[in-house]
């Protein structure tokens, strides 16, 4: 199984450390990818990390995901109660998704709660600032090593 993972990231999250500082922290974006390749490095696994605020670029790249990835980490931000889109194109593929959210959505709004991208995803984890992207990339390698195992 490919040990190439696509961290995925939505709309606004290009604004990390500027935007809403008191619900999503201080660190960037550039500061969870460096944490990500430390961890991915670590996991001896390859990574694809990728934010855009268009949904049709991150069907895209789910799309390419599918045929080259053994799996996908995903932070959908505002697309996460709204695409059936990104549902549909994650639910086409066969490697393990963990959604991410550095914020508790369980706790803030309640139209926060409900999330599309939930119904295709292996894992949750929300709550955990941006160690969450850090846990999912270690969930990732656990699934690999599992599916590996298996074959």
């Amino acid at each position: 199984m490919s040990r190439i993972v696509y961290v995925l990231n939505g709309p606004n999250l290009n604004l990390l450390g500027k935007r809403e500082p008191h619900i999503y922290g201080h660190e960037t974006l550039a500061d969870i990818e460096a944490a990500c390749r430390l961890e991915a490095a670590a996991l001896a696994l390859a990574l694809r990390f990728y934010q855009s605020n268009a949904e049709s670029q991150i069907i895209d790249w789910i799309h390419e995901a599918r045929e080259e990835a053994g799996g996908i980490v995903i932070n959908p931000a505002g697309f996460t109660t709204t695409s059936i889109a990104i549902l549909d194109a994650l639910q086409s593929c066969e490697c393990p998704i963990i959604e991410v959210h550095i914020s508790n959505i369980h706790r803030r709004e309640a139209f926060r709660h409900d999330s599309y991208v939930s119904k295709a995803a292996s894992g949750v984890i929300a709550g955990c600032g941006t160690q969450g992207y850090v846990l999912a990339l270690q969930r990732i390698a656990r699934l690999i090593g599992e599916a590996a195992g298996k074959q």
